[in-house]
């Protein structure tokens, strides 16, 4: 089976990094995948004696053209740019725009694409496969091996994106690209003394191109207010033994915390039958906690019957003081608490509730 592993190596470079920015100002998912881009090429360097980059896309118009654009390429490594092609890489961040912008992309280059990825590692990896190898043990060598958490959030998937070098459907897949979970990597810290190429592209565009006015620009907020309060409290499929009176609790119990309500993104798709008032209040994506909704970091967050799957880990984390109340002591809510509270809801809420109406006129006298 013959396969130019050496022409791939200069047909495909460098990591590129698609990236976002609101009223001028770059989202921090950004700034999280540029710092693991860094690590990664960091360390491929090293072990391939290469010296491929990181590219930072600022998100425009038409990225298929300033991915393929031999020009840009000249400025970053100039030994390879009659023979580049595409990237070796691509990062987007998996939030809504980076969704839709990345599988269109990928379309476009006509090649794989992995989602809500939280782990990266690239490494050399023997590979069998019926079709793809034709049944033969084939080295893939720099292969961007991405994990993400299955839809139970507690089981690992491991995506690849191979080429086929089964003779009679041979093709090559680049670039090799995910979009990522926001709030799973850290970004660098700022690092004054190093220096980039920064390369302005400017589209040719036509007159179809420019039937498409926008007229104003407006950023739609969320209805619910996280950042203004203190506390937090969540709750999930927990409440599934009495649904309308657990969410009850949980509202009594937040209205003397003073604090708001949360959910998993599971009660985003209301599991369970309440009236129509409760349903629509909090069973709605605007209150779902991780990467499908909103990042929170209040003084005091509350998990309520949450099992903590990474997706809702990835939402809270940042928060100061943790509280799980679940009847699963092995849940892995438990490993993020700094109490966990073994119990069923509908009996631990009840008594907390009961402590702090007795613990709130001392706190007033106490002012």
């Amino acid at each position: 089976m013959t396969y130019n592993q050496g022409r791939i190596e200069e047909t495909y470079r460098h990591l590129y990094v698609i990236i976002e920015h609101e009223e001028g100002r770059i989202i921090p998912v950004s700034l999280e995948m540029l710092g693991e881009a860094r690590r990664i090429m960091d360390e491929f360097n090293i072990k391939y004696s290469s010296d491929e980059k990181v590219v930072a896309v600022v998100l425009g118009y038409k990225v298929k053209e300033i991915c393929k654009d031999k020009k840009c390429v000249e400025q970053i490594s100039p030994n390879f740019a009659e023979e580049f092609k595409k990237p070796r890489y691509m990062f987007f961040s998996a939030d809504n725009i980076g969704r839709h912008l990345s599988s269109t992309v990928l379309a476009e280059l006509e090649s794989g694409l992995a989602s809500d990825i939280n782990k990266l590692v690239v490494g050399d990896l023997e590979i069998r496969h019926e079709h793809k190898t034709k049944g033969q043990a084939i080295k893939y060598e720099k292969t961007l091996q991405m994990y993400r958490p299955d839809f139970s959030g507690f089981l690992w998937t491991t995506i690849l994106c191979l080429d086929n070098r089964n003779p009679a459907i041979q093709r090559e897949y680049h670039p090799q690209a995910c979009s990522i979970i926001p709030g799973v990597f850290s970004p660098l810290q700022r690092d004054g003394s190093r220096t980039g190429i920064i390369l302005e592209y400017l589209p040719k565009l036509n007159e179809k191109d420019l039937k498409l006015k926008i007229l104003s620009r407006k950023a739609m907020k969320s209805t619910v207010d996280f950042d203004s309060y203190k506390s937090v409290v969540s709750f999930g499929r927990g409440i599934k033994n009495s649904p309308e009176e657990n969410i009850k609790l949980i509202e009594e119990l937040a209205k003397e915390l003073g604090a708001q309500i949360g959910v998993s993104l599971p009660i985003s798709k209301k599991p369970y039958a309440v009236n129509q008032n409760l349903s629509s209040k909090y069973m709605s994506s605007d209150r779902v906690i991780g990467t499908s909704g909103r990042k929170v970091a209040p003084l005091v967050y509350i998990a309520v019957g949450i099992s903590g799957a990474v997706q809702h880990i990835a939402g809270m984390k940042e928060s100061q003081f943790v509280v799980g109340i679940n009847p699963d002591e092995n849940s892995p809510m438990k490993e993020e608490c700094d109490v966990f509270i073994k119990g069923r809801m509908e009996d631990v809420v009840p008594l907390l509730i009961e402590e702090i109406k007795k613990t709130k006129p001392l706190m007033e006298i106490r002012k």
